[in-house]
């Protein structure tokens, strides 16, 4: 049977609200890049007894906003010498309620001491984060996963290399909730009217519009999916879980 004109006529418009969508995570996103790009490049050199003031000037008005996106930010230092002391200059945001650290009202600075499990962090090379803007000499973005250190729910990672003479001194990075991207990015999705996941590039999902695929799903990802550009997003039409 033909395909009427309407039929071809609603999925044009089907077609053009998905890509809407991928233009708000593209907008979003590159939001955040340019963001870290104006951090990384005010930052002091290495040996600066002056970083954790700096990057505090740099990372807390915009944690600090009304309705921030970002839930943490900072610096954190390659490490040196052989014991690789660990060198975190990381504020987190005003925290919703979790069953560790309950809530806060306002931005503070992480404290590794008080973190009885943040051992892992000690050979930050095995870290997604950290690993792979020190290789690519790009900004990465790891997630979804479950922040045990500071936020207890589903973050995003957004982390830029910090470079001096061509060598890597650390990474800049920021921390967003997902539930604040799916505020950010569902009312779009949904106006595509089909079901819709943003996954990443192991098709693992970040936001759904369809609630039998919750985020950390792992879907299939046709040659298809509309793919956000700058990120290593995909939107999936009718997501299927592996």
């Amino acid at each position: 049977m033909a395909e009427t004109p309407a039929a071809h006529g609603a999925e044009a418009v089907d077609a053009a609200a998905v890509d809407a969508a991928a233009a708000q995570v593209e907008e979003l996103f590159a939001r955040i890049h340019a963001t870290l790009d104006g951090w990384r490049e005010a930052l002091p050199g290495p040996g600066d007894g002056t970083v954790d003031e700096r990057v505090a000037a740099l990372v807390l008005p915009a944690l600090d906003a009304d309705d921030p996106l970002l839930i943490g930010a900072g610096y954190i230092a390659a490490p040196e010498g052989p014991e690789g002391d660990l060198r975190f200059a990381w504020w987190l945001g005003a925290l919703d309620d979790n069953p560790v650290f309950g809530a806060t009202s306002g931005p503070s600075k992480l404290d590794l001491a008080s973190r009885s499990y943040s051992e892992y962090l000690r050979d930050l090379r095995s870290l997604e984060w950290y690993r792979i803007p020190q290789s690519t000499h790009r900004t990465h973005v790891t997630g979804p996963y479950v922040d045990h250190l500071c936020a207890c729910d589903y973050i995003v990672t957004v982390t830029s290399p910090v470079e001096r003479s061509g060598a890597m001194i650390g990474v800049v990075g920021v921390d967003v909730y997902v539930k604040r991207l799916e505020r950010e990015l569902l009312p779009g999705m949904l106006a595509a009217g089909r079901p819709l996941a943003l996954v990443n590039a192991a098709g693992r999902v970040t936001v759904s519009t369809d609630p039998a695929v919750a985020v950390g799903t792992v879907v299939a990802v046709p040659d298809r999916a509309r793919h956000c550009a700058g990120t290593p997003f995909r939107l999936v039409e009718h997501p299927v879980a592996r």
